[in-house]
């Protein structure tokens, strides 16, 4: 991993605590797209970051290939994206307190931009809580985005004292900067959630081998 050196310090988090129901259960992150596993896609994503975690519940053996700190939810019951995001800024804080951004990105999406953490920094700079999150063909994407690892307070009291779970509502507050990807020929956050989704991500990684 080669952080860069014209970015802010950031840490890297793939967000894989969900259960994949609609596929049946397991991991969505260690599905085959193209030559590699999605994981091995969003790592490769994610290298401008100066250091890179896994979002997972259960057992963390089963992403040791990976050579990834393994950071469960903190709050119970499978409570989405949002535990998720919290246990990573939780971890920045309590080990890594030189990196002061988190870059969040879901297991289940293969295709991201290259140059989506530049990007997203590049917007957040200009946002009243310094956030931006990710969007294309006219659609938000807010589980993609970058937050500043102080709003882990406020991300608690949501989490925790209000039960707050839908990610839109909780990042609305904050008003992040909106980053826009073009969707064509591929869409980058085209995500994998059910059989004929992944279908759809090894056709497309067949036709594009570079996306």
């Amino acid at each position: 991993m080669t952080p860069s050196a014209t970015l802010p310090p950031t840490l890297g988090l793939v967000l894989a605590g969900g259960r994949a129901m609609r596929l049946g259960g397991g991991d969505k992150s260690l599905l085959a797209i193209g030559d590699r596993p999605i994981l091995a896609r969003l790592i490769a994503r994610l290298a401008p970051c100066a250091a890179i975690i896994l979002n997972a519940n259960g057992d963390p053996a089963r992403f040791a290939a990976f050579g990834l700190p393994v950071v469960a939810d903190a709050v119970p019951g499978f409570a989405g994206p949002l535990a998720g995001l919290l246990a990573g800024l939780d971890w920045a804080a309590a080990h890594r307190p030189d990196l002061a951004h988190v870059v969040s990105v879901p297991a289940d999406c293969p295709f991201l931009p290259a140059d989506l953490v530049a990007c997203l920094h590049g917007a957040a700079a200009t946002a009243p809580a310094g956030a931006a999150t990710a969007a294309s063909g006219g659609r938000g994407h807010p589980v993609v985005g970058l937050w500043p690892v102080a709003l882990r307070h406020d991300l608690r009291r949501a989490v925790v004292e209000e039960g707050m779970r839908r990610v839109g509502e909780w990042t609305a507050r904050h008003r992040p900067a909106r980053v826009t990807w073009p969707d064509t020929p591929v869409d980058p956050f085209l995500n994998v959630n059910t059989a004929a989704d992944l279908a759809a991500a090894r056709a497309v990684a067949a036709t594009h081998p570079d996306a």
